[in-house]
């Protein structure tokens, strides 16, 4: 099995995380992974989305420098890469992250 991409700190790019974060839905599933340390994506059967659809959102969060991936056997868990956003761009993650949830 292929490890998936994930960039590494020196890639990850601004305009690329907030992209990422744009969509409500992943918004959803960083705000979630900020709260706990690790989640697998079963996780997020609560959301009623397709597993398709699942696994893009997935996919832009870990290739814009947002999650990073932990494969065990055939899981894969989740989580944010706090501190090295936290590096590259202080305080961003909690000023997007504890703005009220109404809003979004």
């Amino acid at each position: 099995m292929r490890t998936p991409y994930q960039p590494t700190i020196e890639c990850i790019r601004l305009t690329s995380v907030l992209h990422a974060l744009s969509d409500p839905t992943r918004l959803k599933i960083a705000r979630s992974l900020y709260n706990d340390h690790e989640q697998c994506p079963s996780t997020y059967q609560e959301m009623n989305i397709a597993k398709s659809t699942l696994s893009h959102h997935l996919k832009v969060l870990r290739e814009s420098g947002v999650l990073k991936v932990r494969i065990e056997c055939k899981q894969h868990f989740y989580s944010l890469r706090k501190e090295d956003l936290d590096a590259l761009f202080p305080g961003l993650l909690e000023a997007i992250f504890q703005t009220d949830e109404n809003l979004i």
